[in-house]
C-alpha cells in the first residue's frame, strides 16, 4: 500500500478471537500482521505485549467478540487502551462479529441494554471508529458517538448462489426464517432474482422457537434460507423442517453471516433436512470439533481489506454496501 499525504502508516493487529481472518486481511493488503502477543495472567487477566511502535500510525485491531465473548471483548478493550497510550494516530476496532448485539432494547421490565454498554466501553477505551459486519440490529450504529461502518455479507452470499444456481432460477425461492428478517431476505431475493416466502414462528423462550406457519408457496421448490446468525441453530433447523414437512419444499440450502454455533448446534444441523449451510468466516469454526460436511465457509477478508484501505486513504466506502 502506498503512503499517502497524511503520512501515517497503516498497521493491522489481531487479538486471539479470529487470527486466521486477520492474517487473510493482511494478505489482501500485502502487509504483515502487527507484532502483538495477547495472553493471560494466572488469574485470567488479559496480558498484552505490543512488539512494535504505533506512534502516529493508523491502527486497525481485528477482533470478533465471539465465544468466549467476555474474554475477547476484554482483549479488544485492553488492546485499544494500549494503542491509545502508545500514541497511535487513529484506532479502528475491526469487529467482524459484534457480540452482545441481541440485547439492543428493553424487551421486558428491568432488562439491560448490553449493546449500548459495549458501545460505551469501546468508545471509552479510546477507539476512533468501528468497522463491523451485519449488526443484529442496524440501529446499534446509533449507540456509538464515533463513526460505525456496518458492512453487509449478503452480496458475498448472493454471488456464491448466482455462480452455483444462476440468476433468476425459478426452481428456487428465498425464505426468511422469521418475520424480523423479512427486510434482509427481501433484499437478498431481489439480488438473486427469486421470489420470497416467510416462516412465521412464535418464540416461547430464549433460544427456542415454535414454527407456526409458512407465508408463501414453497411446494416443489428448492429453498435458500437466509439468517444473520446461527447460534443454537434451533430456529433455522425448525424452519427447515417445517418447509419440508408442511410446505412440501425440496432441497433446503441455508446461509448466514455469523456462525456462532453454540451448544449442540452442530448436532442439530447434522440431523436437520438442511443440505448445505454457507457461513462467512467472521467467527472461526468451534475449536476441537470435527468439521461438518454440510458447512462451508466464504471469506470476508477481501471486503474488510478493501474497507480498511478506503478508511486509511480517507475515501468513501459506501460502494462496499451494495
Amino acid at each position: 500500500m502506498n503512503v499517502i499525504s497524511h503520512g501515517k502508516e497503516v498497521k493491522v493487529f489481531a487479538g486471539n478471537s479470529n487470527r486466521a481472518l486477520a492474517e487473510a486481511i493482511c494478505d489482501n493488503l500485502s502487509k504483515k500482521l502487527g507484532t502483538c502477543k495477547v495472553s493471560a495472567f494466572a488469574d485470567g487477566e488479559v496480558s498484552l505485549n505490543l512488539g512494535e511502535p504505533v506512534r502516529g500510525s493508523d491502527v486497525f485491531i481485528v477482533q470478533s467478540t465471539c465465544k468466549p465473548v467476555n474474554d475477547n471483548l476484554m482483549e479488544l478493550l485492553v488492546m485499544i487502551d494500549a494503542m491509545r497510550r502508545a500514541s497511535a494516530g487513529r484506532i479502528t476496532a475491526v469487529m467482524p462479529y459484534f457480540g452482545y448485539a441481541r440485547q439492543d432494547r428493553k424487551a421486558k421490565s428491568r432488562d439491560p441494554i448490553s449493546a449500548k454498554l459495549v458501545a460505551n466501553l469501546i468508545t471509552s477505551a479510546g477507539a476512533d471508529r468501528v468497522l463491523t459486519m451485519d449488526l443484529h440490529a442496524a440501529q446499534i450504529q446509533g449507540f456509538f458517538d464515533i463513526p460505525v461502518d456496518n458492512l453487509f455479507g449478503a452480496p458475498i452470499l448472493a454471488n456464491h448462489y448466482i455462480r452455483q444456481f444462476g440468476l433468476g432460477n425459478e426452481d428456487f425461492i428465498v425464505v426468511s426464517p422469521d418475520v424480523g428478517s423479512v427486510a434482509r431476505a427481501r433484499s437478498f431475493a431481489q439480488k438473486l432474482g427469486m421470489s420470497l416466502a416467510i416462516v412465521d414462528k412464535r418464540r416461547q423462550r430464549a433460544n427456542s422457537s415454535e414454527v407456526m406457519n409458512i407465508i408463501g408457496d414453497v411446494a416443489g421448490k428448492n429453498v435458500i434460507l437466509l439468517d444473520d446468525m446461527v447460534d443454537t441453530a434451533g430456529s433455522l433447523c425448525h424452519a427447515a423442517e417445517a418447509l419440508v414437512k408442511d410446505g412440501k419444499a425440496r432441497d433446503i440450502y441455508a446461509c448466514a453471516s455469523h456462525g456462532v454455533l453454540s451448544g449442540s448446534a452442530l448436532e442439530t444441523i447434522e440431523a436437520s433436512p438442511i443440505k448445505e449451510l454457507i457461513l462467512l468466516d467472521t467467527i472461526p469454526y468451534p475449536a476441537g470439533k470435527p468439521m461438518l460436511g454440510k458447512i462451508k465457509y466464504l471469506s470476508v477478508a477481501s471486503l474488510f481489506a478493501e474497507a480498511i484501505e478506503r478508511i486509511y486513504e480517507e475515501v468513501s466506502i459506501s460502494s462496499l454496501f451494495d
